[in-house]
């Protein structure tokens, strides 16, 4: 059958057969199990959406608990964004941004980057996604140091359970082993630390924790062979932990104290999930460099970019030759200004307010479950950034036995019954859930999703004591 003939097909469940078939002979999944995807096709074929709801080729339809990879903050069917695309494609759909050559909407998308951003971050580099975004920011702090004289200074400090992206560096830094050991690179340049020990970066060197800390780490290779320190404000991927509070001001004091850039990878943080524009605005500290990404354009077009302070932008500017770094669409026309409508109807429609407000809601709903559910708990929110942790017996520390699989059963639980969320349990004793909507959430769509959940938790207590 032809291409075209294929997206005309009038029959939906025929034509998502054959698309099943045709996606195990020609389809390599990221992120999937490539055995099962092989043997049973993929799980789901979207064939639509609009606001928080996702819909499939067999006609069922679910909410969208995770904003697909926390990226569409405006939910799906946002026909603004489509027709900014349109706009700019009719235009000139596709600009290079090398040799010097610029377009209004690259140029403008940077000036109003520029004025969200806190602290002097003035200056902006673009990519395609949060991968090349982290990358780069490594490439340009090691940069920044060799210009200032600084050969050695090379080695970038991430933190355990960080997730920074799978390109080759930022795979590497990212503190999960399955990740880090498919990278396919031991980068000795690149280290992994403990979190959120508060203490140890302030200088409790009598802390049973302190070996393997950022602070010690540097103190054990150098402070002029250390480049920068990368953290995530709330880290996502691995497992919604919420730093400490005074934890993120320690590490930039940290920083500061060794002439040590601070890094903030703010691909899932950024452009009000957490219920501020920025996840690092909580904590009211400015990085030295920011990583962007998916809540910039909410999913609707490829685009990242990394914001560096003034002093690190004026010292680039002084190289008077070729900057060997670029991306074929670093600051593509289409993308930024999707990007640009993007952050109008963000600041028009109040979304980061209401991602405060609805997470206080959600914040709420896991209170509730956990009151019910006695294997419920750690219920954390900041904004619409939410996590819970399953646990056999909570009070006594006691994980579930890995046979059980708890964060899986209860996200199949909830795929079952419509909400699309996500488990996290790459780790021994490990069973986090995510949950994480697009901003437009309102108190009724959120009251929706936690009743699933319980739902959801009923069956799998039921399963428990079968």
């Amino acid at each position: 059958m032809s291409k075209s003939k294929l997206a005309q097909h009038s029959n939906p469940e025929k034509l998502a057969s054959e698309l099943s078939i045709l996606d195990r002979k020609h389809l390599l999944h990221p992120s999937t199990n490539p055995k099962a995807q092989v043997q049973h096709g993929p799980k789901l074929i979207f064939s639509g959406g609009k606001g928080i709801h996702l819909h499939d080729m067999k006609g069922n339809t679910y909410i969208d608990g995770v904003s697909m990879l926390w990226n569409v903050n405006l939910g799906h069917g946002q026909k603004e964004l489509a027709d900014a695309s349109y706009q700019q494609m009719t235009n000139i759909a596709y600009a290079s941004t090398f040799y010097g050559y610029a377009n209004e909407p690259t140029v403008r998308l940077a000036e109003k980057i520029a004025a969200l951003a806190p602290g002097d971050l003035n200056t902006i580099f673009f990519t395609s996604g949060g991968s090349e975004s982290n990358d780069t920011a490594f490439k340009l702090s090691r940069f920044y140091w060799q210009l200032r004289g600084y050969t050695e200074k090379r080695k970038i400090i991430s933190l355990r359970r960080g997730y920074h992206g799978v390109t080759v560096a930022a795979q590497r830094a990212t503190g999960i082993d399955a990740y880090r050991n498919f990278s396919g690179s031991i980068d000795p340049d690149i280290d992994n630390a403990k979190a959120h020990l508060t203490e140890c970066e302030l200088g409790a060197k009598d802390h049973p924790e302190y070996e393997g800390s950022i602070r010690s780490i540097i103190e054990k290779e150098g402070k002029d062979r250390i480049a920068a320190v990368i953290v995530e404000p709330i880290q996502g991927a691995g497992g919604v932990h919420i730093p400490p509070e005074g934890y993120l001001k320690a590490v930039r004091k940290l920083c500061d104290e060794f002439d040590i850039h601070l890094i903030a990878d703010e691909v899932i943080c950024g452009f009000g999930r957490t219920g501020k524009m920025f996840g690092v605005d909580h904590w009211e500290i400015v990085p030295d460099f920011m990583s962007i990404a998916k809540g910039i354009t909410s999913g609707y077009a490829q685009l990242g970019g990394v914001i560096m302070k003034e002093h690190i932008r004026d010292t680039i500017t002084e190289y008077d030759d070729m900057l060997a770094h670029g991306f074929t669409y670093s600051g593509h026309p289409t993308a930024c200004a999707v990007g640009l409508k993007n952050i109008e109807i963000i600041e028009r429609d109040g979304l980061v307010s209401n991602a405060s407000l609805m997470g206080q809601e959600l914040e709420k709903g896991l209170h509730y479950l956990e009151d019910k559910y006695h294997f419920v708990t750690n219920g954390r929110t900041k904004g619409l950034l939410a996590g819970f942790d399953l646990m056999e017996d909570p009070k006594a520390d006691i994980p579930f036995d890995g046979s059980v699989k708890a964060a899986t059963t209860l996200v199949e639980n909830c795929y079952e019954r419509g909400l699309l969320i996500r488990p996290f349990d790459f780790e021994p004793g490990m069973n986090i859930v995510a949950i994480a909507p697009p901003l437009i959430v309102n108190k009724n769509d959120v009251e929706k999703i936690i009743q699933i959940l319980d739902d959801a938790l009923t069956a799998f207590s039921q399963k428990l004591k079968n």
